[in-house]
Formats: C-alpha cells, sequence, structure tokens
C-alpha cells in the first residue's frame, strides 16, 4: 500500500512546493510590479507542468496506461486543491478573496497544465515505444519471429 501511494503523495507535495516557492518569490521580491508577479506566475504554472510531465515518464514506462493516468490525476487534484486553499495564506490573500470565478479559474488552469504535462510525457513514452503495451507486443513479435519455420511436406 505505501509503495503504491507514497509517490503519489510525493508528487501532490511537489507540486504543492512549487506553488508556495513561487507565491513567495511574488511576494517578496515582485512586489507590487504585475509584469513581474505574471512573469514568475508564468514560470511556476510552466514548472508545474515539468514536474508532471517527468512524473508521467517515470509512471507511464513502469505501470499499465490506466493506472499511471489516475495516480497521476489522483496526485494533480491533491496538488490543485492544497495549492489554491492553502497558498494563498502564503501570499497574505484568502483563498475566496478574488470570488468564486477566481477559485475556479486557478482549479481550471492548474488542472490544465497537469493536464497538459501529463499527456505530453505519455505521448512521448509511447512514441518511444517504452511503455508496457509497446513492450509487450516487442516481446510478443520477437517471440513469433525467433519460431522456426514449419516445414509443409507434401503427400
Amino acid at each position: 500500500m505505501k509503495e503504491r501511494w507514497l509517490p503519489v503523495g510525493i508528487l501532490a507535495g511537489a507540486l504543492f512546493v512549487v506553488n508556495i516557492v513561487a507565491r513567495l518569490i511574488v511576494r517578496f521580491a515582485a512586489g507590487g510590479d504585475e509584469g513581474k508577479q505574471t512573469w514568475i506566475g508564468m514560470i511556476a504554472l510552466v514548472s508545474v507542468g515539468l514536474v508532471v510531465l517527468v512524473a508521467a515518464v517515470r509512471w507511464v514506462r513502469r505501470f499499465p496506461m490506466p493506472r499511471a493516468l489516475g495516480e497521476l490525476a489522483l496526485a494533480a487534484a491533491v496538488g490543485c486543491l492544497l495549492s489554491a486553499t492553502i497558498g494563498p495564506f502564503v501570499s497574505s490573500g484568502k483563498p475566496f478573496g478574488g470570488g468564486a470565478g477566481y477559485f475556479v479559474g486557478q482549479l481550471f488552469y492548474y488542472l490544465a497544465v497537469c493536464s497538459l504535462g501529463a499527456m505530453f510525457g505519455a505521448l512521448g513514452v509511447m512514441a518511444a515505444g517504452a511503455d508496457q503495451k509497446s513492450q509487450s507486443w516487442k516481446r510478443y513479435a520477437e517471440t513469433v519471429q525467433a519460431r522456426p519455420r514449419r516445414v509443409v511436406r507434401g503427400r
């Protein structure tokens, strides 16, 4: 049980830490400059996408696709909820300070970036032929080719 859910928790924690670090940088380095705040926010979103991409590459190679994508989705959802509810307290705000629409928009952007990272990671592994299904087909093809040719004798 621990071997299955610990990596999911670690990924969710890593996504939350990326968001917290970005919020702290915005709070202390950007000040009131909206251009810097936007730039740091974009870098944070790209970082979240890259973290999920790396996790997708790791999990899609090791596990069947439904399990890997399910665990990635769970980790992204937990990281997203933590970032949207606890994250604003770090930057001296409130989770619903901008209204429900702003909160839902944060969730949407975060999950969209995580979905893109997971999709590109999984597609890259599949294109390289390193996922479990491709490896299974490769082993099957090797066993079929390794069989000796059957000779048909005439009567």
